[in-house]
């Protein structure tokens, strides 16, 4: 290890090169903004959002955005799990559609949103 090699692999892995599990780590904190930026639209849209006659509709989709930042967190850490095992096992990772739904969903949202914003 003097010598700047990785240590050895724990029984049952392959030696992964450091720049790989850095890029995982960084993909996850990249979910981790999302979530967190999520959060912080819907707090924002609670607390600073009034549109009369709809102030329901408001609270709903602050709610969802909040709920969806807390989903985000979630798949972004499963992500970064199933990845870095996959990485450290040597096997290929699995496909999903989870990207796509993600992306669908945060379309329809940015949608409410803009019809909130339109209404207001």
């Amino acid at each position: 290890m003097a010598n700047g090699a990785p240590p050895p692999a724990a029984p049952g892995e392959v030696p992964v090169d450091y720049r790989f599990l850095l890029a995982n780590e960084r993909t996850f904190l990249a979910w981790m903004r999302t979530a967190l930026a999520l959060i912080a639209g819907g707090l924002a849209l609670d607390q600073f959002v009034r549109v009369e006659h709809a102030e329901g509709l408001v609270v709903a989709i602050a709610i969802t955005t909040i709920a969806a930042g807390a989903v985000v967190a979630v798949i972004g850490t499963f992500r970064w799990s199933k990845t870095d095992r996959a990485m450290r096992s040597g096997t290929p990772l699995a496909r999903t559609p989870v990207l796509i739904v993600v992306g669908v969903l945060f379309a329809i949202l940015a949608g409410l949103v803009s019809a909130i914003v339109f209404i207001s």
